[in-house]
């Protein structure tokens, strides 16, 4: 199933509220984008939509950041698929809570479908005024 938002970026907290009701259980969302698509900001929104109290900041060289104990934020640029499983992160994404790894790739679905996990993939496009959101429920 697919769903598409296309709101300014002060109107991402709609698309934050859509994917927590999915999430209540908890679950893995990947996010695609290019650089400064909006993919932090998403997580921030998200974050505010499950009532995490503590702060989102970017795990740009963390690689991961825990808030609440039930949101798990990922930023694999630097390090890939492959870094990530060298860390030992994939066992982390059995933890209850919701998993949200920015840029995650062919490679990292691929992982997530051999093992049999579930995930949400949300691809964000800019655009003049907006930004574009694609939901795919996998």
């Amino acid at each position: 199933m697919k769903q598409t938002f296309t709101c300014k970026l002060d109107g991402v907290d709609s698309v934050a509220n859509v994917l927590a009701k999915s999430l209540k259980d908890g679950g893995i969302v990947l996010l695609q984008g290019d650089l400064a698509a909006g993919k932090t900001t998403l997580v921030k929104s998200l974050a505010k939509a499950l009532h995490v109290k503590q702060s989102v900041t970017s795990p740009t060289f963390s690689i991961m950041q825990n808030y609440d104990d039930w949101l798990f934020h990922y930023d694999i640029y630097q390090t890939g698929t492959d870094g990530f499983l060298h860390q030992g992160l994939l066992e982390q994404l059995a933890q209850p809570g919701v998993h949200v790894v920015e840029w995650a790739d062919e490679a990292f679905i691929k992982m997530l479908s051999g093992v049999g996990l579930d995930y949400i993939i949300v691809r964000i496009t800019p655009t003049d005024d907006a930004r574009y959101y694609e939901v795919e429920y996998a």
